[in-house]
């Protein structure tokens, strides 16, 4: 199959600070970005499956291939209005990021009377280039320079090869499912820049090696205890170890333009995460309704955490910068339960929804603050299916993340809601898609921050109401076999 997706888009951010001295308004400033972005992404991806016998004895291989390019140009204004009117900064900002991805994956799947064996592998090749270049206007000649310290080329490979097998066998009312994954991930770096490091290594209090070459090879353990009570309830126990890698822009050192006073920051330090998971669930099935519930605990060693602190560094017009960056934090612990609800009382109608509440313990150190907390939090989520007349599928989603408190920062809950129609046309051939994202125009991470040198108080939103019409057409395709198209474009709709 053949994916293609190609888009252009123009966002405008405006930022009011003020500086206070005491209680008196000492300065006001005004900054106004404009980005441009142009992307387009294409995917090819190939499958064969040989299907030995008709017991079961399957064996399947995919390939997938993924380009995407992003070209981003911002134009950044920075002026003061109070006490008096002037240019403080202006820029322009030239950034190209192209990622390619390669997925290979074999499955070779062995049914032996009641039980039954399978084994793969999975590699995940990518590669993603940075390209940004910084343009400041210089005020005196009016002319644009490049900025050579903090213009950059940044290379990112992460190269993911597995081995996996499991095994499966039922003794009356007991089944197990037991399996074993050797991974080995490799994590690449490599800058071409003139970027000062001594800032970030203080911070971090070490050196730091911008072209960087990691490997991290190890057993993920996954285990699945099955006991039916009947035909339609059953209780479960299950544990598994998970890798957590940190994503590009993690790792990438170079801070952000989004602001003057406040910067992003990655960190090329930075190792992946591992977790420890158990839980234990009961389930129980009724004619039209499915009940699911679980207490779980995960334990997580070299979490990520983002801090801020100050750079010892000022704007033009003498207020402090503050920077956000991400560390491994020593530990993590989570303890909860979760109740989910799966109603479907007619085929045109399917509801669905869940509640999690659980604790959250960490704790760390870092540049002598003690970053440990213990926190109570919950979300939510409900969803619905419902096919109107003409075929027509109309979907919601609704999400709620209650409020979050760390050693630092006070979070607000966090509601969205989604809408989504669509209709098979041409022998059900093509899908006619019309999809409303975040209707509310809520999804907006709130929160303080307090430390014993400043207060922030933000607002972040990464995208706004988005309303989106789509088209897929289907050649010698099933409908829902898409080779797992990213519908994003690729792109990272993160958390900073």
């Amino acid at each position: 199959s053949i994916f293609g997706r190609f888009s252009d888009e123009q966002d405008a951010t405006e930022n009011l600070s003020r500086r206070f001295v005491g209680s008196t308004l000492d300065s006001r400033t005004f900054r106004d970005e404009v980005e441009t972005e142009d992307d387009k992404s294409y995917q090819v991806s190939m499958n064969y499956t040989n299907n030995i016998n008709e017991e079961g004895h399957i064996l399947t291989a995919d390939f997938q291939y993924s380009y995407d390019t992003e070209n981003v140009t911002t134009t950044i204004n920075d002026n003061r209005i109070f006490p008096d009117n002037s240019l403080l900064a202006r820029e322009n900002v030239l950034e190209t990021e192209k990622q390619n991805e390669y997925l290979i994956q074999a499955d070779y799947v062995l049914p032996i009377g009641d039980s039954q064996f399978e084994a793969g592998y999975r590699g995940n090749f990518e590669q993603s280039v940075n390209t940004f270049q910084l343009d400041t206007l210089n005020q005196e000649n009016g002319q644009f320079e490049v900025n050579e310290e903090l213009s950059n080329q940044f290379t990112y490979d992460e190269n993911v090869n597995a081995l996996y097998s499991q095994y499966g066998n039922k003794f009356g009312k007991f089944s197990f499912l037991m399996g074993l994954r050797l991974e080995n991930t490799q994590l690449k770096g490599q800058v071409e820049s003139e970027f000062d490091l001594t800032a970030l290594e203080e911070s971090l209090g070490g050196d730091v090696d911008l072209n960087f070459n990691k490997n991290y090879l190890g057993l993920f353990p996954t285990v699945n205890l099955i006991f039916e009570l009947s035909e339609k309830e059953n209780i479960t126990l299950g544990y598994n170890r998970r890798i957590n890698r940190p994503r590009g822009f993690f790792i990438n050192p170079f801070p952000s333009r989004s602001s003057r006073t406040n910067i992003f920051q990655g960190n090329p330090d930075l190792d992946p995460a591992f977790a420890n998971a158990f839980d234990l669930g009961y389930l129980k099935r009724w004619e039209e309704l499915t009940l699911t519930s679980s207490v779980y605990y995960q334990k997580e060693t070299n979490s990520f955490e983002v801090v801020q602190e100050e750079t010892g560094e000022l704007t033009s017009d003498g207020i402090r910068i503050i920077r956000s960056i991400p560390i491994n934090l020593s530990t993590n612990e989570r303890i909860g339960a979760e109740l989910g609800i799966l109603y479907n009382p007619a085929k045109w109608l399917r509801l669905n929804g869940s509640f999690n509440y659980f604790q959250f313990v960490s704790d760390g150190m870092f540049n002598g603050v003690d970053f440990g907390t213990t926190n109570n939090s919950w979300f939510g989520r409900f969803s619905s299916k419902v096919t109107l007349p003409g075929k027509i599928d109309w979907q919601t989603n609704a999400n709620y993340r209650g409020p979050r408190q760390t050693a630092q920062s006070e979070s607000k809950g966090i509601f969205s809601l989604d809408l989504a129609f669509a209709k098979d046309v041409l022998g059900d051939k093509g899908t006619l898609s019309f999809n409303v994202s975040d209707l509310l125009n809520s999804r907006k991470r709130q929160s303080l921050t307090q430390t014993p040198f400043f207060t922030s108080d933000s607002e972040f939103q990464w995208r706004e109401r988005q309303l989106t019409l789509s088209f897929v057409y289907r050649i010698n395709q099933k409908k829902g076999k898409n080779g797992n198209q990213r519908q994003n474009g690729g792109e990272d709709e993160g958390e900073y």
